[in-house]
């Protein structure tokens, strides 16, 4: 018998618990639909890349998981809100917003459609799907988890300001929700990830190197030599942060910002 209950493989189990994953179709949002297809979620799973998400729904159908795939412009308010029509029946009871479009682009020639777009795919989506996700289950409660960036807290790259703006949003909206419904049955948490080697960082990286981008290749020099650990991080790594705040492992966690950085934020 375990020394204490419930047991280890109870706290983490999701059987019988549906999750939604914005952002699915690659990097953290991928490595979190299969953690969260492992632990026996079943999984709605949402991205604008249609053909990248059938990929990774294929993936998870193998393992048995019920798994429904939805093409979505999260930009869009009307898009979102057809989403959750879609939803009635199946709503989530774990809603984790990973979706977000990360682009340079120096203040001073920082448009509107620019500014809008950072804005609007990182924040406005979180918040409308936290909208949606409470409203449906108000009398329920069920578990958030928001992705938001280092960036937020510390900026160290330049020509990130739109990006930094919309993810402190985040923040400020995980720790707002979580003050006003906890007592409602939500937790609403957020992890902050850094220095991840996601397949849209490696094209940037990838893209600096071939454009011999001399200042960006000695920025992110200077980023990984201040990294604690001394590597960037995967995106599984954050996805298993993710896992713990929606499991019951975190059952009194609330409002909490989980660094998941390798430790450039204490450095």
């Amino acid at each position: 018998m375990p020394l204490i209950t419930p047991n280890l493989a109870k706290l983490i189990s999701l059987k019988e618990r549906r999750a939604l994953v914005t952002g699915a179709a690659s990097g953290i949002g991928e490595a979190t639909a299969y953690r969260l297809a492992e632990a026996g979620a079943s999984l709605e799973l949402v991205d604008i890349d249609m053909d990248g998400l059938r990929l990774v729904g294929d993936k998870i159908s193998k393992t048995g998981v019920e798994v429904n795939l939805y093409k979505a412009d999260l930009s869009r308010k009307d898009e979102i809100d057809a989403l959750w029509d879609s939803l009635r029946g199946r709503e989530p009871d774990i809603l984790i917003n990973n979706a977000g479009v990360y682009f340079f682009k120096d203040f001073l020639e920082l448009d509107e459609d620019s500014l809008d777009k950072a804005i609007s795919v990182n924040l406005y989506s979180a918040i409308w799907m936290c909208h949606h996700m409470i409203k449906r289950r108000l009398n329920k409660g069920g578990v958030i988890v928001n992705v938001s960036s280092i960036e937020a807290i510390l900026p160290f790259a330049s020509e990130l300001a739109h990006y930094s703006i919309s993810k402190i949003g985040v923040i400020a909206l995980t720790r707002t929700l979580a003050r006003e419904y906890g007592r409602r049955g939500f937790r609403i948490n957020a992890v902050v990830p850094g220095g991840i080697e996601t397949p849209g960082v490696k094209k940037l990286m990838m893209r600096t190197v071939l454009r011999f981008d001399l200042e960006r290749v000695r920025l992110g020099a200077m980023f990984k030599s201040r990294l604690p650990l001394g590597r960037f991080g995967k995106p599984d790594e954050v996805a298993r942060a993710i896992l713990f705040l929606a499991s019951d492992l975190s059952s009194y966690v609330n409002g909490a910002i989980l660094p998941v950085d390798g430790g450039f934020l204490s450095a």
